[in-house]
């Protein structure tokens, strides 16, 4: 299944516009979706008529001839140099963008609505007309994975499944002393978890910026990234999100696991929270909403009596994030698992992850990654879930 830009196309045409343009890097995931070409520096790439024209420095040049998605220009052959010294660096490069789209017969462009505004404005100086996309229509067009695209996530997924492992051996190998765990002699510390995290993903071709193994109350802070001793009889959150440093797409993952013996009071959050995700997944077919899948979570969690965002929108404990949120070229991307979150489609990558959160007791979360099929899901987490490590 190749990528469908007809969506694209169909935009272009209802705002009269005769391409779209992006100017950015490839950490810009609509640009790498795109362009096809993975670059630290901004380059500008047109799409126009069901192709896509990159404009790039002579630097990456013959890279981008080898591994961009559609035909490749260089700054220099609209006189890039001659240009930037009559004009100054910013004017000149405006006009070679310019005359780039003209060379294409392109005088009016959609671009994404966080498109750089010098460049937009020193087009339109030129004469081109720009107008922003409100509706975001490439960040939704990657929203639906191709087969390939669906791979590159499960490469990326067998990468945090052995990162998790690492983590998990750190734990449930450490010895205890004083109500901390220890390992080879030293405390065992959050850092210390995260490096054997980050150390495996390396042997696995993933990376990340950071990750998360909050321990006891900071677990109860579902973006506290944790740091410190870690404790016995608390619950630690592992939530590792990866990229595939090869394909660039990610996946991600949590447990949460324990050391010791839970509270009662933990026990049964745990327990709910696995039951919350099965009635997650229950609910997840083509053709039902984020909103429903989101629903049937608050649904476990309100009738036994916790609260959540969607009948105390104030709520500070509980179960107080969104179900899940879709996964690809970014982390964090279409579609939502929450009180907005629209129809699924088959293609879609998305997340599951109910928790609960209460910083007396901690946090619970539990998180797989599955992909919406034309029957149902595939859930692309061989991993298992289990509370206390022995």
């Amino acid at each position: 299944m190749q990528k469908d830009l007809s969506a694209l196309d169909a935009a272009l045409d209802a705002a009269d516009a005769d391409g779209y343009l992006v100017d950015a890097d490839s950490t810009d995931s609509d640009q790498l979706y795109l362009s096809g070409f993975d670059a630290p520096d901004p380059f500008v790439t047109l799409y126009e008529d069901g192709d896509a024209h990159l404009l790039v420095s002579s630097l990456e040049y013959g890279r981008a001839k080898t591994e961009a998605d559609g035909d490749v220009a260089r700054l220099s052959d609209y006189d890039y140099r001659a240009k930037v010294a009559e004009h100054g660096g910013a004017e000149g490069r405006h006009r070679v963008v310019a005359a780039f789209l003209d060379d294409h017969d392109v005088g009016s462009v959609l671009v994404p609505e966080r498109f750089p505004v010098g460049t937009a404005d020193g087009v339109r100086n030129q004469g081109v007309t720009v107008a922003a996309d409100e509706e975001s229509v490439v960040t939704d067009i990657r929203s639906v994975k191709t087969d390939a695209e669906v791979d590159h996530v499960r490469t990326a997924q067998r990468a945090n499944e052995a990162a998790m492992a690492a983590a998990e051996s750190l734990l449930a190998d450490a010895t205890v002393e004083d109500g901390l765990l220890h390992h080879e002699g030293e405390m065992l510390t959050s850092e210390r978890v995260k490096e054997a995290i980050e150390v495996e993903l390396l042997r696995h071709g993933a990376a990340l910026d950071e990750t998360i193994v909050a321990c006891g109350e900071a677990s109860a802070d579902p973006h506290d990234r944790g740091s410190g001793p870690i404790a016995v009889d608390e619950p630690v959150i592992v939530d590792i999100f990866p990229q595939d440093k090869a394909s660039k797409y990610h996946a991600d993952m949590t447990r949460t696991f324990l050391r010791g013996e839970p509270s009662d009071e933990l026990r049964d959050r745990y327990d709910l929270t696995h039951e919350a995700l099965d009635a997650a997944l229950d609910a997840l077919e083509p053709g039902a909403t984020g909103k429903d899948v989101h629903d049937a979570v608050c649904d476990v969690y309100e009738a036994a009596g916790y609260a959540t965002l969607r009948d105390d929108p104030s709520a500070e404990t509980g179960f107080i994030h969104s179900t899940g949120h879709g996964v690809g070229l970014d982390v964090h991307e279409l579609p939502r698992l929450s009180p907005d979150g629209g129809e699924l489609e088959p293609g879609h990558v998305v997340t599951v992850e109910p928790g609960l959160y209460d910083p007396e007791f901690g946090g619970v979360r539990i998180e797989d990654i599955v992909v919406v099929t034309e029957d149902g899901f595939e859930n692309l987490t061989d991993y298992p879930i289990e509370l206390v490590l022995d």
